[in-house]
């Protein structure tokens, strides 16, 4: 028959284990949870993949902004992008249904200085792309410095919802030119405006972009007492309305050859920018800005090779990815890998993130953590035995006394069998078993 230290032993080494799970699984649960939340707030802030297309909202049929649009489709379509353009009636069409949530659109041409009154926090700038520079014929024997000189007159300012009639008010209102006053607005553009002009029907005309042509200004600038106004003001102007810029005009810039004009003027001109709506994913972002880096980086009469498009901030903030791309282009994937490929590698090299700084580490300390959660366990043995040890040198130990450090000694090696033992940690478990015979020895050892 085994004596009862010889039948703990054999029992301590059925105890004995390759690997503690529960310790194990204890020590690696932290970690998992860790990484697991590193990897949902990852794949929370992963960008889906970029749609195939996009929506761009332009002007009339025929007008300059449609023919641009035209313009960046082969470019897009090179990365696998379709382009889809919407007609609109102008810049504050445009405008208004990149605002509305319920119009499916990405991006779209605006004038500057049409958004008073919209709510444009959902919009951003990915840049202005060109100048459309405003051009005021009128008649006259003389020539008239300022606009408030047009007051009482017959005006042309463009058909409702156009930018050219909201700019026009824009400056009328400043030189106290109000629509309910004595001067007479007319809602004509371009040709017919031309017309009413040369026919003496109106005064004077507010002409842009498509109602600008540089023909229909050539024919007006060569009739008889017709003149283009010069912004002596242009300055004060450009300081009041924040969207405009300032053109230097030389003399013979529209003819060469019949020196028009004959002297050196002053143009305010707004910006065109590319709106977008906040949401517009970074990689069309960028496909976006670079399609109008090769479709207006040319130098024009107006604009120096480079000038556009350009991160100027007017009415609406610059995208955070539009000014991440005029500091430092595409990224890296986007530079040298095909489109489709680039986003993919993109996606995952957002998730890889939590793999790499958490859950990588966090798999190599699981190792460390279990031999000191292990350990931790043999030592607060230790203390238990130290406590014992210290009340059994307490002088005039009765009988009872002795027999409850008895029991608690039996209690502290009873729990040390009871649990696995990983084979790697049994060396300090035997050695705590002696310990524990020391004691008891003392303990049984009369005084």
């Amino acid at each position: 028959m085994k004596s009862k230290p010889e039948g703990n032993k054999a029992r301590l080494l059925l105890r004995v284990t390759r690997i503690s799970w529960r310790d194990l699984i204890a020590t690696a649960i932290p970690v998992v949870l860790v990484s697991v939340a590193a990897i949902a707030v990852a794949y929370h802030f992963v960008q889906p993949a970029p749609p195939t297309t996009i929506a761009i909202t332009t002007g009339p049929k025929g007008s300059t902004y449609a023919s641009i649009a035209e313009r960046y489709r082969p470019i897009l379509a090179h990365n696998g992008i379709k382009l889809e353009t919407l007609p609109s009636e102008g810049s504050l069409d445009n405008l208004r249904r990149l605002t509305d949530p319920k119009v499916r659109v990405d991006a779209g041409f605006v004038q500057g200085g049409v958004a008073g009154g919209i709510d444009i926090s959902n919009v951003v700038s990915l840049g202005s792309v060109f100048y459309e520079p405003l051009s005021i014929v009128y008649r006259g024997r003389r020539s008239i410095k300022r606009l408030s000189e047009l007051s009482g007159k017959r005006i042309a300012i463009g058909p409702e919802g156009s930018g050219t009639r909201f700019l026009a008010l824009t400056l009328l209102r400043a030189n106290e030119i109000l629509p309910d006053g004595p001067t007479k607005l007319v809602d004509l553009a371009g040709e017919p405006a031309a017309e009413a002009l040369l026919k003496g029907e109106i005064d004077a005309a507010f002409l842009m972009g498509d109602s600008a042509a540089g023909r229909t200004i050539g024919r007006l600038l060569r009739a008889r007492r017709v003149r283009l106004f010069d912004f002596p003001q242009a300055d004060a102007y450009v300081l009041r309305f924040r969207y405009l810029s300032k053109l230097d005009i030389p003399a013979g810039a529209f003819d060469i050859g019949i020196n028009l004009p004959a002297k050196p003027l002053t143009m305010l001109a707004p910006t065109v920018e590319l709106v977008a709506r906040e949401n517009l994913h970074p990689a069309l972002s960028d496909l976006i800005i670079e399609a109008a880096q090769q479709v207006h980086g040319r130098a024009t009469l107006l604009q120096r090779a480079g000038e556009f498009p350009a991160p100027l901030e007017h009415e609406y903030p610059i995208s955070t990815d539009a000014a991440r791309y005029y500091k430092s282009g595409k990224t890296f994937a986007y530079r040298h890998l095909p489109f489709w490929l680039a986003s993919l590698a993109d996606r995952i090299l957002v998730m890889l993130v939590p793999i790499v700084v958490v859950l990588i580490p966090g798999l190599r300390l699981i190792p460390g953590l279990y031999r000191w959660r292990i350990t931790r366990r043999i030592y607060r043995r230790y203390g238990e035995l130290m406590a014992l040890e210290r009340s059994a040198l307490a002088p005039a130990l009765s009988q009872e006394e002795r027999t409850a450090l008895l029991a608690r000694l039996t209690d502290i090696e009873n729990s040390v069998i009871a649990g696995k033992v990983p084979g790697s940690f049994a060396d300090q478990t035997y050695v705590l078993r002696e310990h524990i015979e020391f004691v008891r020895e003392r303990l049984l050892k009369p005084d």
